[in-house]
């Protein structure tokens, strides 16, 4: 069931002007599907009840030269239909140019509430369909009578005249209890339903309007809900070490107790019978506090898990919102298509494939044009002419597909032609030409790596100059939109065959997957696509040259600086022997032939993580935030600064430029204080907990006990553990129920888990491995160092 909009706020301008924007683009679609099917009689069913609608609504707000105009195009359409007339793909651009200026009209009506046309151009329009509708004369007219015959009876796809108010009547005040329909609905008409060429979810979505900042401010609260949700888990922790404090408690009354009735203090017990009281008071108390914090946490952590899955819910679903079929964007390529081709010569069919494919409208908004300039370029360069490609055995039209799909988290867009592709030895000898690389490398590169070399800044291979391409600008704009979504486009072609392209970027730019590092003591953000490498340095392969720090990164030099000089940031040096750089890069070109850098090591004071984030826009009243591009909330609900790469780089080179590096290498001595790296071991035979316990304290781990797998979860939960070794048979919860309820937290989803079992089957094996466990040994690991290897390989050493 479609909900219905309110309209009540807008002009009958306003009405009119959605009204033809929505019925043009099924002008536009049906009468690009004439010139492909043999018998398009659903087509012309659409187009005739298009235009009708556009002509009821143009004489409600009184626009006759669009009355007008609607009218022929109408009574052209009636007449193909009954089969007067054929329409040609000349008739056709004449019928284009009329939906074309139909919609100008529809947008001076929004943007002046006196709109002035230029009737001379609506007339000559008007001239030709008409010339078109008598051609020949006789059939022609013979035509139209028929139509406004069956008209009257209301025997033709439209409506009698009575009905003509029909689209826009509703709109107007007269009675206020009648329902608003939705503008875009096509006129009911009994005698023969047609569908509508657009599905209904993208007619739907199109009558929903909502402001970008009000998408942005529910996203904001999606997020928080989200932090409320992490919150009510730390609170349900703080709980479960209530109710050990509780047990705790209980225990020494226990103990008190007993101490009160040994026969040592019998002598004191007569004058203390109300002390007696008193204690078994208090231990009574404490017992039924217990016994109430444990329902209140049962309730608290099952009111989390609901809560939690409410916001995951909300949060997705407006993450949805952002989203819009790629169809909806992408409605006007077919058209620009079919024109460039007619006045190129040649004949190109366009297949789009993934319509539906939900696609943020962000990302969908900058992607219009890049993908403009990548069809423009297929039907200039790589489709043939007609003749051509009947001379190779190729058919005479050319096809273009455009595949939209989601794949690992990804969004992916192709776009392919079988035209003729590209000469990779032409393409060698342009970039040798253009003295982009010298010869002898030339000769060294591959296919892939000549064909980066198309999406450099005015590179071209064609060899004229024209209006509609040639000048080189297409592929590095599609190349810079790309890279600003966080994604990646490669090139690959077949000589004779054609060319593809293929971008990929996330499904959204709403949400942005992280790498969570600290400067300062404090966290930063930096979005994954835009990181070209991690790693944990050793101090004795930094090079200093020239007062720069750089290292080797295959056989690449690359430049060292610190987070804290870039940032302006305190800095506080640590004697580490290790230290944690971030590598991005300049976005320069890989090839250049040159030695200047095109890569950074930004040194860090620790990595924290990876991270998915809702991204929130700085306040716009701060400008521009040098380094920074946005913020977001983290699951505890601590802000932190998304960081702005392309602009971190700049700051980068100016530092450089200005000769004013600081070293990262520098040693100061520190105390060295000693930390023990705690291990919980969780198994219901006190044996093996023993035996487990003393091994890993005698080298050098502190360890903690649980005897069973519930037991575990809430030590787990209740301490800070660097690893967990459990059992697998244990009451209450086993040792797989264990891991996968660690690696389902968000707080404990990392922490390293070793499973010890007598069962050495190979399914068992592949089920503790599948729950999440990091190593899977058998308890035979006690007699050797097999246990104590693992460990140290997972945590290191004690």
């Amino acid at each position: 069931m479609r909900q219905e909009s309110d309209f009540s706020h807008l002009s009958l301008l306003d009405l009119f002007s959605m009204e033809v924007k929505a019925q043009g683009t099924v002008l536009n679609d049906s009468l690009l599907a004439l010139e492909t099917k043999p018998n398009p009689i659903e087509e012309l069913a659409a187009l005739m009840r298009a235009a009708h609608s556009i002509k009821g609504a143009a004489r409600i707000v009184q626009i006759d030269p669009a009355v007008t105009l609607a009218h022929t195009m109408e009574d052209c359409f009636v007449a193909a239909q009954s089969g007067t007339i054929t329409l040609t793909a000349a008739d056709v651009d004449v019928l284009l140019q009329a939906v074309d200026m139909l919609l100008q009209m529809a947008e001076a009506c929004v943007s002046n509430p006196e709109p002035e046309f230029n009737d001379g151009s609506i007339q000559d329009l008007v001239s030709a369909i008409a010339n078109i509708i008598k051609s020949p004369v006789s059939a022609g007219e013979q035509g139209s009578r028929g139509a406004e015959e069956q008209r009257s009876r209301g025997e033709v796809g439209g409506v009698g005249e009575k009905e003509e108010l029909i689209p826009l009547a509703s709109y107007t005040v007269p009675n206020p209890q009648s329902p608003i329909p939705n503008p875009q609905s096509p006129i009911p008409n009994p005698q023969s339903p047609v569908p509508s060429p657009q599905s209904p979810d993208i007619l739907q979505q199109r009558v929903v309007r909502v402001s970008a900042d009000n998408l942005n401010r529910l996203m904001g609260l999606a997020g928080e809900s989200l932090v409320e949700a992490k919150w009510l888990e730390t609170f349900a922790d703080s709980l479960l070490k209530l109710k050990a404090n509780q047990v705790q408690l209980s225990s020494l009354l226990d103990g008190l107790q007993k101490l009160w009735g040994n026969a040592e203090v019998e002598h004191q017990r007569h004058g203390n019978r109300q002390i007696e009281e008193q204690m078994s008071n208090a231990r009574q108390t404490a017992n039924e506090c217990r016994q109430l914090l444990s329902d209140r946490h049962n309730e608290l952590e099952l009111f989390c898990q609901r809560f939690s899955h409410l916001g995951d819910r909300l949060y997705r679903q407006v993450i949805a919102t952002h989203a819009t079929p790629f169809a909806e964007r992408g409605q006007s390529f077919p058209r620009m298509v079919r024109d460039l081709a007619r006045e190129l010569g040649k004949r190109v069919n366009l297949e789009i494939i993934g319509k539906s494919t939900l696609v943020d409208r962000d990302i969908l908004e900058r992607l219009e044009a890049p993908l403009l300039h990548i069809l423009r370029n297929a039907i200039d360069h790589g489709i043939e002419t007609p003749q051509e490609r009947l001379a190779v055995g190729k058919p005479e039209e050319g096809t273009i597909r455009i595949e939209v799909f989601h794949r690992a988290g990804m969004l992916l867009i192709t776009v392919s032609d079988d035209g003729r592709g590209i000469d990779i030895e032409v393409l060698r000898q342009e970039v040798i030409n253009k003295n982009h690389i010298n010869p002898e490398i030339a000769t060294q590169l591959n296919e892939t790596e000549l064909m980066e070399f198309l999406f450099l800044p005015s590179f071209s291979t064609a060899k004229t100059v024209t209006e509609i391409s040639g000048r080189g600008v297409g592929l590095d704009v599609v190349h810079s939109t790309v890279r600003e979504v966080g994604g990646t486009v490669r090139a690959a072609s077949q000589l004779g065959k054609g060319m593809t392209l293929y971008l990929q970027m996330p499904l959204t730019l709403s949400v942005l997957r992280t790498l969570l590092v600290e400067i300062a003591h404090e966290p930063y953000a930096f979005g994954l696509a835009r990181i070209e490498r991690l790693m944990m340095l050793p101090k004795s392969e930094i090079i200093v040259s020239e007062n720069q720090p750089f290292f080797m990164l295959n056989d690449q030099p690359v430049g060292l600086i610190s987070a804290h000089q870039v940032l302006e940031l305190p800095s506080h040096n640590i004697n580490k022997e290790f230290l944690s750089v971030v590598v991005i890069s300049d976005g320069v070109t890989r090839i250049t032939g040159s030695n200047r850098l095109n890569y950074y090591g930004l040194v860090v004071d620790r990595f924290l993580g990876e991270c998915s984030l809702v991204v929130r826009p700085l306040d716009s009243r701060l400008g521009k935030v040098p380094n920074m591009s946005a913020g977001a909330l983290m699951d505890d609900g601590s802000p932190v600064l998304i960081v702005d790469v392309e602009d971190l780089v700049r700051s980068i080179t100016k530092i450089i430029a200005s000769g004013q590096l600081s070293q990262v290498n520098q040693s100061t001595h520190q105390a060295v204080i000693k930390t023990y790296k705690r291990i919980l071991v969780v198994d219901d035979s006190i044996t093996v907990r023993e035996m487990e316990r003393k091994l890993l304290e005698n080298n050098g781990y502190k360890v903690d006990v649980a005897v069973n797998g519930m037991d575990g979860w809430n030590a787990v939960r209740s301490g800070d553990y660097d690893l967990v070794v459990t059992d697998i048979d244990m009451p209450r919860m086993n040792g797989f129920e264990l891991t996968t309820q660690i690696r389902a937290n968000a707080k404990l989803k990392n922490l390293p888990v070793i499973i010890v079992s007598y069962k050495d089957r190979e399914e068992d094996r592949i089920q503790g491995l599948e729950a999440g466990a990091n190593y899977y040994l058998t308890k035979s690991s006690f007699h050797d160092s097999t246990l104590l290897k693992a460990v140290i390989d997972v945590i290191g050493e004690g």
